[in-house]
């Protein structure tokens, strides 16, 4: 049964700091958020400690973690303050107010087909009511958008320094750039690099975030840009094309995940590690993530862990 009694002792200055310290993965760094003394922090930690009779936070000089109970405890005041604010937002609304409870997304293509409908499930059991708005498309189309705030967040390959400017990037996990063709493909009987100047080949643009990485993998390998190619992002495209004709499809892993795995499309045996590179969530620095996006975040790092990426 529900302790009424400790619940009613929690209040929401103490949810609030515990969100902030997970936030910004200090205490001092929260503090400073919240205008309050590092002393008043801990007090306000401490006493939610004793209103729940256990430890949520470990202290060290390297920062502060998070013990199982604090897992626990800090997943269900997200969600408490993402309630919250729905709440006061439902009355923003009735009385003609103009906030809503959504979440604007940007994410490059291997990251819209084989990441996020996970993620869009797990963001559904978090928070029913919001709703999710997805952007894909190249690099530099979403790193401008989020620039103007048209979307919250962005999931795609580390860009160059130039275009990263005013951006932060974490790192979820990395990726690498694989080379697929159709079941029944010529080229499989003895596959070779050489395939590469003597068939079609569906090859990402210069706006694409992997052209750096797949024209340093031919380099490597002694080969010029493929001669027959089709320059584009876009993988509707591309799935068709791919399955037609017998066009070699270079493109991320994550684009071609589900047709790889049922068999509609088949990798070539070509070592393409030297292509692996960061994939992350971008965000403005000069940004706050509301509590909502927190929760998308928190729905992003499950499905990544369900889904097996490499986090390496």
């Amino acid at each position: 049964m529900v302790n009424y009694q400790r619940s009613r002792q929690v209040k929401v200055r103490h949810m609030q700091c515990l969100s902030e310290v997970v936030a910004r993965g200090s205490l001092k760094g929260a503090a400073e958020h919240l205008g309050l003394t590092q002393p008043a922090m801990s007090r306000t930690l401490k006493e939610l400690e004793e209103i729940l009779g256990t430890t949520l936070l470990l202290r060290s000089r390297a920062g502060v973690e998070l013990t199982e109970a604090g897992e626990v405890f800090a997943h269900f005041a997200a969600m408490s303050l993402a309630a919250l604010d729905h709440g006061l937002e439902s009355v923003d609304r009735t009385l003609g107010g103009v906030l809503r409870q959504e979440v604007t997304v940007g994410a490059l293509p291997s990251v819209a087909a084989g990441l996020l409908p996970k993620v869009a499930e797990g963001f559904r059991r978090l928070a029913p009511e919001a709703v999710l708005r997805l952007s894909d498309g190249p690099h530099g189309m979403l790193v401008d958008l989020l620039r103007s705030g048209a979307v919250s967040m962005v999931i795609g390959r580390l860009g160059d320094p130039a275009s990263m400017q005013g951006v932060s990037f974490t790192q979820l996990y990395t990726e690498e750039v694989v080379c697929v063709v159709r079941p029944g493909h010529p080229c499989l009987t003895a596959p070779d690099l050489s395939d590469l100047a003597r068939w079609p080949v569906i090859f990402p643009p210069t706006t694409a975030a992997i052209r750096p990485q797949v024209e340093r993998w031919l380099i490597s390998h002694g080969l010029s840009e493929p001669p027959q190619r089709i320059e584009t992002v876009s993988g509707a495209f591309a799935r068709v094309h791919a399955r037609d004709t017998d066009a070699i499809w270079m493109i991320s892993h994550g684009v071609v995940r589900n047709e790889l795995a049922d068999g509609r499309l088949i990798r070539l045996p070509f070592d393409t590690s030297l292509t692996k590179g960061p994939v992350g969530l971008m965000q403005r620095q000069d940004a706050e993530p509301t509590p909502l996006e927190r929760l998308f975040v928190k729905a992003l790092q499950e499905a990544i862990g369900a889904l097996g990426y490499d986090v390496s």
